[in-house]
């Protein structure tokens, strides 16, 4: 059962210990304008699936398949690196120091820096699949912690709900990878959906 990292903001990381997130999108960087990327052929024994590369942007004339390795499978574990630091009574966490006033008693560390010993979070991959950004339902983008949304007749309010997910999208991306990965651009994206898990036997 591989471990594996993952990075959330303070505002995910809230959205999750919350309960209001339990799906994340992420690049697929193996697509591009020719290469389209598919789940059909995933092979969950050798964690790989297929990329099919075409000559033209309208994907008419296909030159080749590829197999590439998935970064995140269904059934793989993922513990969440975020903002903390590590003092005599244990570990603190930037996200509770907010709320809760927690004395600054060493320097923050990075989230990228944080090993598994401190993770508190950890979550079970349930689904992973491939899609376009664009595709994301407001049901999904509940899924991904957007909670600026209005109920209209006991419905949910599908355009508040997306404007409010393009605005946490784009907050992640580098301004100077806008156009390659914004929500204008359409990026190939990982759709991974999780559960929150107890840590497992062997890290305890």
């Amino acid at each position: 059962m591989p471990i594996k990292p993952i990075l959330f903001n303070t505002d995910m990381v809230r959205a999750i210990l919350d309960g209001r997130k339990s799906c994340t999108r992420r690049i697929c960087k193996d697509a591009n304008e020719y290469t389209v990327p598919d789940m059909e052929f995933y092979n969950a024994d050798k964690r790989t699936y297929a990329v099919h590369n075409f000559v033209d942007k309208e994907h008419t004339e296909q030159l080749s398949t590829a197999e590439r390795t998935c970064p995140i499978c269904t059934g793989d574990i993922l513990y969440v690196r975020e903002t903390w630091k590590e003092a005599p009574k244990g570990y603190y966490y930037y996200e509770d120091w907010q709320r809760n006033d927690i004395a600054d008693i060493t320097k923050w560390k990075p989230s990228i820096h944080m090993p598994k010993e401190a993770a508190r979070i950890w979550l079970k991959v349930m689904n992973v699949r491939v899609e376009r950004l664009q595709e994301i339902s407001a049901e999904s983008a509940l899924a991904e912690g957007a909670d600026k949304y209005i109920h209209t007749n006991g419905g949910l309010d599908e355009n508040m709900t997306i404007t409010s997910f393009i605005g946490i999208w784009n907050s992640t991306i580098k301004k100077s990878d806008l156009d390659r990965y914004g929500w204008d651009a359409n990026p190939y994206v990982w759709v991974i959906s999780f559960e929150r898990c107890e840590k497992p036997t062997e890290m305890r």
